[in-house]
């Protein structure tokens, strides 16, 4: 994981149960547009408050398109429930490197929602 200071962040909140999403893998892909391939950049989980900070580092942070990759299925399978989405995959597009992305996932069992924030 990056420090505080990664361009994009994320948040995953729990909405059926009020909580933040603690301990949710997820992980970050880049789309190579010449073979269009998704590459692996980093891997991470939630913290206590549902917050998963530095996913990428500025120097690293380019233009292009992303996927971020939240591993609900197994989030739900922890606390003993399944789930209708094994996973919720958010493409996006960067094109400019001065933004700040923050995406928060808020999710139940059955539902999803995902936003830009800053």
């Amino acid at each position: 994981m990056m420090s505080e200071s990664s361009p994009l962040t994320s948040h995953v909140l729990n909405t059926a149960d009020g909580v933040p999403a603690a301990r949710l893998p997820l992980s970050l892909h880049r789309l190579d547009p010449r073979i269009m391939i998704w590459t692996l950049l980093s891997v991470g989980t939630t913290n206590e408050d549902g917050r998963c900070a530095g996913l990428i580092s500025r120097e690293a942070f380019g233009p292009g398109m992303y996927k971020l990759r939240f591993e609900t299925g197994s989030y739900w399978e922890s606390l003993g429930q399944n789930s209708f989405y094994p996973y919720v995959e958010v493409v996006f597009t960067i094109s400019e490197l001065e933004q700040r992305i923050h995406l928060p996932l808020l999710m139940s069992r059955f539902s999803y929602s995902v936003y830009r924030g800053s």
